[in-house]
């Protein structure tokens, strides 16, 4: 594997572990009480989505084994482009059902 490519992965990797340990013993209404909270997970997944748009942009075939790259990205472009518009409950869905299936496929990658 590419230095490079691990170098995204490990920085995916992180940006999870992040937003792990922001909202770790939070629920929905916690989450959208705490601005700073919601400001560090958003930032967060801003990192995700570029670090996916790089693997897509130099790498497509590693990226292609990020099954839910593509949304990633989208994501992270909604959170800069839209960002007055961010629904917080799209983001603890994210947060709760969607990251912990990632993680799963970054670590397989980066292993």
């Amino acid at each position: 594997m590419p230095p490079e490519v691990l170098k995204l992965l490990v920085d995916i990797k992180q940006a999870l572990a992040d937003i792990k340990d922001f909202t770790v013993g939070m629920n929905f209404a916690m989450y959208q009480r705490d601005a700073k909270c919601r400001a560090a997970v958003e930032r967060k997944f801003e990192v995700i989505g570029e670090a996916c748009r790089r693997l897509r942009e130099r790498f497509p075939e590693q990226f292609s084994l990020v099954l839910s790259g593509s949304q990633i990205i989208g994501f992270r472009n909604r959170l800069i482009h839209g960002y007055d518009n961010v629904d917080d409950a799209i983001v603890w869905d994210i947060v709760t059902r969607k990251l912990p299936v990632l993680a799963t496929e970054v670590e397989a990658l980066i292993d």
